[in-house]
């Protein structure tokens, strides 16, 4: 009892999407592994989709990691698909702030049950309703953002576009008729950009759009934190480092967090999984029959919607790239069809490629078969890619993932973006280039210098594993 009353509590609370959840989980097993007690708040809505896609032990925990869940107060859509982004950044804010502090009072009490009180919160960096939770009891409250420093740093000029009259758009022609190649040179820290280079929510006409009304609110809120956490490391995106430290000075860089998670030696930890779908773990045993570098991983994460005839084209460039490749294809992934890849695609490459809807990607990614990542280019994909020394073809859907592409592509070299009107040559033309080419060996060889100094920043002495430690004793564990 003594042991666990001396013990700090981080309850972390991530937005509850599967893209926000991984990098949340692996920053709790951090804390956890530096002596931290652990309360980890999913929605009802997620943990069921855990427990059904993990079995009914999946979130047991143990005495000091511990798994809770609070209602969103949505109605119930598809038990095993991704909620809609807007209607939870509407919603999860006005729902989920009373029971976060009932749970919080509960813990609080629960000191004969072994739990020690709640000394400080952990909240991703868009549920910040939740620095009212923690100026309520008086504990210091930190925010990861899971994007990109260079996302986030374009999400705080929101504000900006808006003042200066380019969001929201005049009328949505502004999208296909040039508006978004015109170029953004005033914001420090950004290279090069162009509105099209931005996150994609001020691509609107309504200026009460619900989702670019919540990045101005969340990002306004960076300030109110005690320091602010991003999934990334100093030598991979300084400028724009230096650039969000003017708002909020308190930046502790612990990435790739998948990388410094790997570190821990507890089968305890490393048993607590985070994924909303079932892992085909079998993939990795195709994989294993695989020539060096001869495979291509084609996932784009767990919230892009594809229709029909995009899902056609990748399919038929990917086929007639006569390349093996390993594709991800999750149960949601159509917009209203039914209908997935054809059948005789399904036939034709029956010998070289592979099909499955979920799988580990950190274990795909360090397969030494993979070749290269067609990737949406979500932030945990980017990372993971740049951090297993994996060149990617970038087809960015929504949200920052323009951002992180133009990076992957122009100043990190380690990337190419493929044109977002998918076709079926440019595909096969790309995938042949990034495997075989001399653009492609280029890449390779930019991916494999970064991994390089991406595993230097998470040893021992690197800088991302000296910033937890100065995260720890000068903001969590400050009096």
């Amino acid at each position: 009892m003594s042991e666990a009353s001396n013990k700090p509590h981080a309850l972390c609370i991530p937005y509850p999407s599967q893209g926000h959840i991984n990098p949340m989980l692996k920053l709790a097993k951090l804390l956890h592994h530096k002596g931290f007690h652990i309360s980890f708040v999913h929605t009802d809505f997620n943990r069921n989709r855990l427990i059904r896609a993990r079995g009914p032990d999946a979130l047991d925990g143990f005495p000091d990691f511990r798994f809770y869940s609070i209602p969103d107060g949505l109605a119930v859509s598809d038990p095993d698909a991704t909620q809609d982004t807007p209607t939870l950044c509407k919603y999860a804010p006005i729902n989920c702030f009373a029971p976060l502090c009932d749970l919080i009072s509960t813990l609080n009490d629960s000191f004969a049950l072994g739990v020690p009180p709640v000394t400080c919160i952990v909240s991703d960096g868009v549920m910040s309703f939740t620095l009212k939770a923690a100026q309520q009891f008086g504990i210091p409250e930190v925010l990861l953002w899971t994007t990109s420093a260079c996302g986030l740093l374009a999400y705080m000029h929101y504000s900006q576009l808006v003042e200066r009259g380019y969001a929201p758009l005049q009328d949505m022609t502004c999208i296909t008729n040039g508006y978004l190649d015109t170029k953004i040179d005033w914001v420090p820290g950004l290279l090069d950009m162009t509105l099209k280079d931005f996150p994609t929510f001020f691509r609107t006409t309504d200026p009460n759009d619900i989702m670019l009304n919540f990045i101005l609110t969340e990002t306004a809120a960076l300030p109110k934190a005690r320091a602010l956490i991003l999934n990334t490391f100093d030598t991979l995106e300084q400028d724009a480092l230096n650039a969000i430290s003017s708002t909020q000075p308190h930046i502790y860089t612990l990435g790739p967090l998948h990388l410094m998670s790997n570190q821990i030696q507890d089968s305890r930890l490393t048993s607590i999984s985070s994924s909303l779908w079932t892992d085909d773990a079998s993939c990795i045993d195709w994989l294993d029959k695989k020539e060096s570098s001869s495979v291509v991983y084609v996932n784009f994460g767990s919230i892009t919607v594809m229709t029909a005839p995009q899902v056609i084209e990748f399919a038929w460039g990917l086929a007639n790239s006569m390349k093996q490749f390993l594709w991800i294809v999750r149960p949601d992934t159509l917009a209203g069809d039914r209908a997935m890849v054809p059948q005789e695609f399904l036939a034709e490459t029956r010998e070289r490629g592979r099909l499955t809807s979920w799988c580990s990607q950190e274990q795909v990614l360090k397969h030494p078969a993979i070749g290269g990542f067609l990737t949406h280019n979500g932030w945990n994909s980017t990372i993971e890619s740049i951090a297993s020394g994996v060149p990617m073809i970038c087809w960015p859907f929504f949200a920052e993932q323009q951002t992180n592409c133009k990076y992957s592509c122009v100043e990190w070299e380690t990337g190419m973006e493929m044109n977002n009107n998918v076709r079926r040559d440019q595909v096969e033309e790309m995938v042949r280039e990034l495997m075989d080419g001399e653009k492609g060996k280029k890449l390779k060889m930019n991916a494999f210098e970064w991994r390089k100094k991406a595993e230097a920043a998470t040893n021992p002495a690197g800088s991302s594993s000296v910033n937890l430690d100065r995260l720890v004793h000068e903001v969590l564990l400050a009096k």
